[in-house]
């Protein structure tokens, strides 16, 4: 028996953790499914690029069939380890641009706007730049410049300035556009999960309990209140209970997932699987969105400072290896996307539209290909984009994984914006800052020269960037939502979701940071609450 259930060691659950058992007078269980995150590849940054390869820590999931990328089903890697998908991120912190957070407040949601959700962004934050209007000290989350930046990161950002675009030195600003370096959650040159951050100062409490290992069945309710939730661990099944509330925070693919595990969901599509209905809630798994990550790759064998598959570049690593375990500096605490923007696809954009990855080495399915030789990488997303999906039950077997749906490019205008990104990214790539190495653009794009040719390219090469939201929006309820401001679920007791699933609509830039700052938030709240 407990006070609270948190279902998920991410992001947003080793927030809840930690802070929920700030408070000795009350007892908290986190329950994750993977286990701790020990594994060198997890704090040594460089280890990233062999993330999705490492389904030991990695639920490697995969979409239904997209009829938007030709009938190719994506690939959907998310964090199964302490500190969930914050372990195997690239780590940049980005928060998004501040009207974001204005639109989720005008959505029915009081108390989301940027002026109120920035405290949350600072308290967590612990900046080592230095304190301002817009950076903290003294959080649990330390954001740091990157330790040993890459020279090619510092040719894209004056190939950026090149083709016409600003400088900005901190994207977290005032003002988001422009191109730069990216702050990266790392420190001393380790990745800085949010595991590393919150939970493990707080393992020591005896009030916290953390259940690794434990995949959580379902929801239990007496009623509609929910009482705890049930677990298989180790080959067994059992029940743990909660006196005041289980909080999901297991992603926007799974949070979904267990809800309608539980009998929360579209009421005539569980009982056509044979799952009791507690509360029949349709808007659960609806809403699903991502960013589309569209690449160019330069093949450059002059650019032996980035990293490659060749005699020399095998060698350069060895010695890197070396050097970061000895002083945790060097090549090896890239987080390999070093650099980037965010631009406007066209003048009369009110804002950028359009987020930028530069990539200090060639990157082909995720890292699971190897491309051998030296070169570079772009990434191209569309920052709001408006196709919607969804997440529903493939089994009723808790064990399987959802159906994931993101109806990638369904809606013609972030096809329209990523053929125009595409153009845009290309005219970059050609500056002299960067077309001094020589390189050349690999064939699956280089022969996309028209409109066409490359919404063409991008159906057949594009994928996710790893930022599911939205499956379990947030707003009131008559408007076809889960939560409401509160991140209460819609109808029950006893029962919230905090985490990416909640985002009204998808912020402008990497979530992982958002999803810390909802996690503070509403630790907040829910104390206050029980108050």
């Amino acid at each position: 028996m407990f006070d609270y259930i948190i279902v998920g060691a991410g992001s947003a659950g080793c927030v809840l953790a930690a802070r929920l058992s700030e408070d000795p007078s009350v007892s908290v269980c986190l329950v994750e499914a993977g286990q701790a995150d020990r594994s060198v590849l997890i704090h040594c940054p460089a280890g990233l690029a062999l993330m999705a390869r490492q389904r030991g820590i990695n639920w490697a999931f995969e979409t239904s069939p997209q009829s938007g990328l030709l009938g190719r089903r994506g690939y959907q890697p998310r964090g199964r380890v302490l500190g969930g998908s914050s372990s195997i991120n690239a780590m940049i912190y980005i928060r998004g641009q501040h009207p974001d957070y204005d639109f989720w407040a005008a959505q029915g949601n009081p108390g989301w706007s940027w002026d109120e959700v920035k405290p949350y962004f600072l308290k967590a934050e612990h900046n080592e730049r230095g304190s301002d209007e817009w950076h903290a000290r003294g959080g649990p989350l330390n954001v740091a410049d990157l330790r040993s930046p890459n020279p090619l990161a510092a040719a894209f950002v004056q190939a950026g300035q090149q083709a016409g675009w600003p400088l900005n030195p901190d994207f977290n600003a005032a003002t988001q556009e422009g191109v730069g370096f990216y702050q990266v959650t790392q420190k001393n040159g380790e990745r800085w999960s949010a595991a590393r951050a919150y939970l493990r100062p707080a393992l020591d409490r005896p009030n916290l309990q953390v259940q690794s290992g434990a995949h959580v069945l379902r929801v239990l309710f007496d009623g509609r209140r929910a009482t705890g939730i049930e677990i298989q661990q180790g080959g067994a099944r059992r029940e743990l209970e909660a006196r005041r509330e289980v909080i999901l925070s297991a992603g926007a693919l799974q949070s979904p997932q267990i809800l309608q595990l539980s009998g929360v969901g579209a009421g005539a599509e569980l009982q056509a699987l044979g799952i009791p209905v507690v509360h029949d809630l349709p808007a659960v798994g609806q809403h699903l969105h991502d960013h589309l990550d569209s690449i160019i790759v330069l093949d450059a064998p002059r650019m032996r400072d980035s990293f490659g598959v060749s005699f020399g570049g095998l060698a350069q690593v060895a010695r890197a290896v070396f050097e970061w375990r000895k002083q945790r500096s060097g090549m090896l605490t890239t987080n390999f996307a070093e650099a980037g923007g965010f631009i406007r696809s066209q003048p009369e954009e009110p804002a950028p539209d359009l987020q930028l990855h530069f990539v200090v080495g060639k990157l082909a399915d995720h890292g699971r290909r190897t491309l051998l030789g030296h070169g570079i990488s772009c990434h191209l997303c569309v920052l709001r984009p408006k196709s919607r999906g969804r997440v529903s039950l493939a089994s009723v077997d808790p064990l399987a994984a959802p159906l994931i749906d993101p109806a990638y490019l369904s809606d013609p205008d972030d096809v329209a914006r990523m053929v125009r990104g595409v153009k845009r990214m290309r005219t970059l790539l050609q500056q002299p800052a960067l077309a001094v190495y020589g390189g050349r653009e690999r064939h699956e794009s280089a022969s996309a020269q028209s409109d066409e040719q490359i919404e063409a390219f991008i159906r057949n090469h594009a994928d996710t960037i790893y930022h599911p939201v939205g499956s379990c929006r947030m707003g009131p309820a008559e408007n076809g939502n889960v939560v409401d401001a509160r991140l209460r679920v819609h109808g029950l007791q006893g029962l919230r979701v905090v985490d990416a699933s909640i985002m009204p609509r998808i912020t402008s830039g990497n979530t992982n940071a958002p999803v810390i700052m909802i996690a503070e938030k509403a630790a907040e709240m829910i104390r206050s609450d029980a108050a």
